[in-house]
């Protein structure tokens, strides 16, 4: 089984001002050295939208980046989530897996 695996990164910060792409350089990277590839949509960015409790909805505007692997190494995964909140300041960023099948 191969597991596709998505980062959903954000493009602006809490007060609206874009990442600094280099941020995003480093990050394609250490995936494509880890995992000898990437694919990246960031032509057009996405829109993440979600219901906070203490007030309107909220959006973010987002780039995707996949990798496939042949293995899950859920600790790794879940240490590099917590390195890239940190660079990104946010209290959460969705990492997420889904087998795939070659076809």
């Amino acid at each position: 089984m191969i597991h596709l695996v998505q980062l959903l990164l954000p493009l602006y910060d809490n007060a609206g001002r874009a990442f600094p792409a280099v941020q995003y350089t480093t990050i394609r990277d250490e995936l494509t050295e880890r995992f000898g590839g990437l694919t990246a949509y960031s032509r057009a960015p996405a829109q993440g939208l979600w219901n906070d409790a203490s007030g309107p909805t909220r959006r973010d505007d987002i780039v995707v980046y996949e990798v496939m692997t042949d293995t899950l190494d859920r600790n790794w995964w879940r240490e590099y989530r917590r390195t890239l909140e940190q660079r990104f300041a946010q209290e959460e960023l969705v990492i997420r897996s889904q087998p795939v099948e070659r076809l």
